[in-house]
């Protein structure tokens, strides 16, 4: 699959000296506890919600994005809760490395492994586990919880494993999201 040249306002996007290109219209909340990777695209009205930590002592780094993700317009990272003990807290997500993340998804997951594609209109619940090399198709919920496992095809309401996908998928994933960073480019 042969991708076009998404071509977006210059004045829009702040690029980073690691080549992350962040939306000015994406709200990012508590930046200081956001790691980003390098080469990642956070486009217009995503939602990252890095102000949500744990109470008192705890990992300061809330949300860890990999290199080479794409989160696309509107989709929501917010880290997953628990009440623990009589405590209500937050927990730090990670996602790894060459994630794309669809139009207006939602996702609360523990983790999303390498290699992660996560179709439009989707819903990953609380404290979600998604290994590597998996693909979630559009409008898919996957329960809190779940862990969904490697070389997936998931889809659904509740997510379910629908088929597999070629141990080759890896290549083309990582392929997929670097092509998308190069053919992102400003106007002239």
């Amino acid at each position: 699959m042969e991708l076009s040249i998404t071509r977006y306002d210059k004045a829009e996007y702040i690029e980073t000296d690691t080549g992350n290109k962040v939306s000015r219209k994406s709200v990012i909340c508590g930046s200081q506890n956001i790691v980003l990777g390098g080469k990642t695209i956070i486009q217009t009205d995503c939602v990252i919600r890095g102000d949500l930590r744990r109470v008192g002592g705890g990992p300061t780094v809330v949300v860890a994005i990999g290199k080479y993700c794409v989160l696309s317009a509107r989709c929501v990272l917010r880290p997953p809760y628990k009440t623990f003990k009589g405590v209500f807290n937050y927990y730090p997500m990670k996602l790894g490395d060459y994630v794309y993340v669809g139009e207006d998804t939602i996702v609360e997951a523990a983790t999303i492994g390498n290699f992660v594609q996560i179709g439009n209109n989707c819903v990953i619940g609380r404290f979600a586990i998604i290994k590597d090399c998996v693909k979630i198709e559009d409008g898919t919920v996957v329960p809190p919880h779940a862990v969904i496992s490697s070389f997936s095809i998931v889809r659904g309401s509740p997510g379910l494993c629908a088929g597999e996908l070629p141990e080759c998928i890896q290549d083309v994933y990582e392929q997929e999201t670097k092509d998308y960073y190069a053919k992102f480019v400003p106007r002239r």
